[in-house]
């Protein structure tokens, strides 16, 4: 399939992988405030999702990242894009219906790698730009965040040790409004323009734009309404996990983790680098559990570093497996099948997971893991 029929195709199918995104990263803005109770569930999905609007215009640094920094635009055609877009959805579908926090970023960025080395081998990658701006990142920064976390709820904790318990609460839960907005926005400033880099791509891969041509107006505002729907769905299970299954969040806590997230994915965007917001938020939560010295349920995150890992791997070979059937079997068949068995795989997972649902009626109940997973912080 070749032409405007694909294109649209691909369009489509990237603005849906920027809906995922919204409703999966919801948690990592707001995962804190609602497990705090300083905002409704409902509420909280809102405002994040009017924020990521805004966010995604305020920046296009990681646009150019994605588009320009990863693989060679000589090795694109929009039928690889189209496949590391398949491997991006299906692996953002999977953790969200297991409930655990991996990074999207991750998901789309091995897909396009998976697709390209199908199409044109290991010279198709730039992989200086891969370790760089992709591996090192997602090394260092829900560390930093972490130790952020930590120092900040340390010191909080220590200013505020005079001042009664419900005064702090109510005070503090009012600080997390205005930081989980900052995070909202960050998110915007990051991860909206991961998905406009791949439709530019995908546009120059097409002969629609020239090679060193910049964002259109009309895929940014595309971009930026699909994850704010994306956001406003809730992507509840996520948000469970991150608020109740990692730490007893205290409004101190969310506020200490809040900023923390925020600064570092600001700070990422300045420089473009396609940040996984949800292991700058997953570190910054627990780095509060640590500072506070409260019980971190380790085993939660323990499967949640597993999904880390294998992240870009896994969705590298949904995207490699994509682009092997539309190379097998050329032409728009090859195309309407890999979309075929992409609504397939989707329709799936979303069905399954009615079976236990989890929503804003529940997502605040008491986490259900075995006591002996919750281990207490070793102290100094």
């Amino acid at each position: 399939m070749d032409g405007t029929p694909l294109l649209v195709i691909v369009v489509v199918t990237a603005l849906a992988f920027d809906f995922t995104n919204g409703f999966h990263d919801t948690a990592n803005a707001m995962a804190t405030s609602i497990a705090t109770k300083a905002l409704r569930p409902k509420v909280a999905v809102l405002l994040s999702a009017v924020l990521n609007v805004v966010g995604a215009f305020l920046s296009l640094a990681v646009a150019a990242t994605i588009a320009k920094g990863i693989v060679e635009q000589d090795a694109v055609t929009m039928s690889v894009v189209f496949a590391g877009l398949c491997g991006g959805i299906i692996w953002n579908l999977v953790t969200w219906y297991f409930g655990l926090p991996s990074s999207s970023s991750h998901a789309i960025i091995g897909g396009l790698i998976g697709s390209v080395l199908v199409a044109a081998g290991t010279s198709g990658v730039i992989w200086s730009g891969v370790i760089s701006k992709v591996i090192i990142p997602a090394l260092i920064a829900p560390f930093a965040a972490g130790v952020i976390a930590m120092v900040g709820t340390w010191l909080v904790y220590r200013i505020t040790r005079s001042v009664g318990a419900k005064e702090t609460s109510q005070e503090f839960r009012w600080g997390q409004i205005g930081s989980a907005s900052l995070v909202s926005l960050a998110h915007g400033t990051n991860d909206a323009q991961k998905t406009m880099g791949i439709i530019l791509l995908a546009l120059i891969a097409g002969g629609e734009l020239p090679a060193d041509a910049g964002v259109p107006v009309w895929v940014i505002i595309g971009c930026a309404l699909a994850i704010g729907l994306g956001t406003y769905i809730g992507g509840w299970r996520v948000i469970r996990t991150l608020g109740k299954g990692l730490v007893d969040i205290q409004p101190p806590q969310g506020l200490a983790a809040e900023t923390s997230s925020a600064a570092v994915i600001l700070i990422s965007s300045h420089f473009g680098y396609p940040l996984s917001t949800t292991h700058v938020a997953s570190g910054s939560i627990l780095g509060s559990g640590v500072g506070r010295r409260t019980p971190v349920r380790w085993s939660v995150a323990r499967r949640m570093a597993v999904a880390w890992l294998i992240t870009l791997p896994a969705a590298a070979a949904v995207g490699a497996a994509a682009e092997g059937i539309q190379h097998l079997i050329d032409g728009a068949l090859g195309t309407i099948i890999v979309l075929a068995l992409l609504v397939a795989a989707s329709g799936a997972l979303v069905i399954r997971s009615r079976r236990e649902s989890v929503d804003h009626n529940n997502v605040n109940d008491e986490w259900a893991e075995p006591e002996r997973a919750a281990q207490p912080v070793p102290t100094a």
